[in-house]
């Protein structure tokens, strides 16, 4: 693994819970012109896909005090511990067949024939650990070099994971946010590299709308399941809450449940790296300088995707910051459940816990023991390292039950 040295600033807040002045007005929001199915045909047609569990969790509806519970449980999609590899792959999918003349609905199985002209063209970006790897596992589907890059501090365990996809791997001496920048500049020097990045900047927007986009089907997958549980998908869910980093998946969840009057959209983040929160509370897009140390690590994010902020500003009705404490003990309540969430999956619950165990904020997110909550659980333990010793540590950060 190769190591650029880089320098950057710091910052951080509290935890918290705030209502924001959300627009509502999802239906007038629209990232691209392809078919709102067209993710989803595309990503049943790649090797091993198979819908990931929509688990009602009774255990935690009673200790958040509501009337049911639903996780989305992405521990395991297409082969890797992370939901990333839906968005990764339909903005790789969208990218070639752009450089091709190749019609986008076209199967995977066909894009992989059509990509012989590419083989010597390397997919980069910038990662904190999940999309980085989703886009290595893509280019060795494709039979394309990967080339990732990694803040500093990226866990070695991460790292090993994303060279296990076969890709080059470059450690930046930097915060993610700046090794971000630095990728975009290397790709701007050669032609041969593609950038597949989840965040967006001026002039950069159109494969991270595709990256949007390719969300989507875990929303095609829920409304199927709650459907087949006998709901209404357009009414039954009350709150969704979202682990959100630079705001592309978050984004995408405004996209599908912005537009529902029954729903509201809560995003959650550390509490060191809340630019979510507070660009939402001072009503533009807002940085917080790093470097941001939380166990998140997928979570680490100091600014907004430029074409997310939008969607955030229209569809959220409430931010929530947590602590690293709160995201480890709901790891263990995760698991106490059988499900397997790492750092940044689980914030979604500690986000749930934090919000539920005061009236005020109960109250002010509109819930009460007749509602549903939806819990985006967004990776399994995609560092085996780290989530054992949390796993071993349990008690330690314990929260009132």
């Amino acid at each position: 693994m190769a190591m650029i040295p880089f320098l950057c600033p710091g910052g951080g807040s509290m935890p918290g819970f705030a209502m924001t002045p959300s627009l509502k007005d999802g239906s007038s929001l629209t990232l691209s012109n392809d078919p709102r199915d067209a993710p989803s045909r595309f990503h049943r047609s790649m090797p091993g896909y198979a819908r990931t569990p929509l688990i009602e969790a009774p255990d935690l509806a009673r200790r958040l005090e509501v009337g049911r519970v639903f996780v989305k449980n992405e521990q395991s999609r297409l082969g890797l511990p992370s939901f990333k590899i839906l968005g990764s792959s339909w903005g790789i999918h969208r990218t070639l067949c752009d450089r091709l003349g190749l019609d986008p609905s076209i199967s995977f199985g066909a894009l992989r024939e059509a990509a012989g002209p590419l083989r010597d063209h390397v997919l980069t970006c910038a990662t904190d650990g999940n999309h980085g790897r989703a886009v290595a596992h893509m280019a060795g589907l494709l039979g394309m070099r990967a080339r990732i890059y990694v803040p500093l501090d990226v866990s070695a365990s991460r790292a090993a994971a994303i060279e296990g996809e076969g890709a080059q791997v470059i450690r930046v001496f930097a915060s993610y946010d700046d090794a971000v920048r630095y990728v975009a500049r290397q790709a701007e020097r050669d032609s041969r590299e593609i950038l597949v990045s989840d965040t967006s900047w001026p002039g950069y927007e159109t494969v991270p709308r595709h990256v949007i986009d390719g969300y989507s089907t875990i929303f095609d997958e829920i409304d199927e399941q709650l459907a087949e549980a006998g709901l209404d998908p357009a009414r039954a869910v009350d709150l969704v809450v979202v682990p959100t980093g630079v705001g592309a998946f978050a984004a995408a969840v405004g996209l599908r449940f912005g537009p529902r009057a029954a729903t509201r959209v809560a995003t959650v983040e550390p509490d060191s790296a809340d630019c979510a929160h507070r660009s939402l509370a001072a009503g533009v897009p807002t940085t917080v300088k790093g470097p941001h140390h939380s166990v998140m690590a997928g979570l680490n994010c100091g600014e907004l995707s430029l074409i997310a902020w939008p969607i955030l500003r229209a569809t959220v009705d409430a931010t929530i910051t947590v602590d690293d404490r709160a995201a480890r003990e709901a790891m263990r309540i995760f698991a106490g459940c059988g499900i397997e969430a790492g750092e940044s999956g689980a914030a979604s619950l500690a986000g749930a816990l934090l919000v539920c165990a005061d009236q005020g904020s109960r109250a002010a997110a509109g819930l009460s023991r007749r509602s549903t909550v939806l819990l985006l659980n967004t990776e399994g333990a995609s560092d085996p390292a780290s989530y054992l010793s949390v796993m071993r540590r349990r008690g330690a950060d314990a929260l009132p039950a």
